[in-house]
């Protein structure tokens, strides 16, 4: 387990846990903001890229499970993303379709962020998306992110980009 909110655990994930991604990212409603939704050979290679990058980097997406159930519902974690041509850490998600719109991709990523500034040097996060992807940039709202930029990008057309820095945490914690 690397991650554990109220209804949620967040931990590394692997080859057994393709059944349950594949629902997720082989999903075309989910992933229509992506220029295609993932068939078999890219979920197993999106597993390993995640797989390297816990070694590499010490972090990646990880499986959101339910903590009730165990039950995995789909990945949020922190990867490097070129950004407009720099590399930055950027806090990703996806959550199942039947498990959207109750606050999973919010909670996760939350923790996410809360762990990515304890345990990283970096002095901002990222979130970055497709300009048409706004429950995406909304999740990113909902934890501090603010809208930092569009740019013109030739996978998103044009991509959103939001942005929450280490100053901001603790402004916000100050306040609490």
């Amino acid at each position: 387990m690397i991650l554990e909110t109220d209804r949620l655990i967040l931990r590394e994930m692997n080859m057994d846990d393709f059944d349950a991604l594949y629902a997720v990212l082989a999903d075309d409603e989910i992933m229509k903001h992506y220029p295609d939704a993932f068939d078999e050979n890219r979920v197993k290679d999106w597993i390993k890229r995640n797989m390297d990058r816990y070694e590499n980097n010490g972090f990646g997406l990880w499986a959101v499970c339910l903590k009730e159930t165990k039950e995995v519902i789909g990945d949020c974690g922190l990867t490097l993303q070129n950004i407009e041509g720099e590399t930055l850490p950027e806090i990703g998600y996806h959550i199942r379709r039947n498990c959207q719109h109750k606050g999973y991709a919010k909670e996760a990523a939350l923790a996410v962020k809360e762990w990515a500034f304890a345990n990283t040097g970096y002095p901002a996060l990222y979130s970055y998306c497709k300009y048409t992807n706004t429950a995406s940039y909304k999740t990113a709202e909902s934890i501090g992110m603010r809208f930092l930029k569009e740019y013109p990008d030739e996978a998103n057309e044009i991509t959103h980009v939001s942005v929450i820095y280490k100053d901001d945490e603790f402004k916000e914690r100050d306040q609490r």
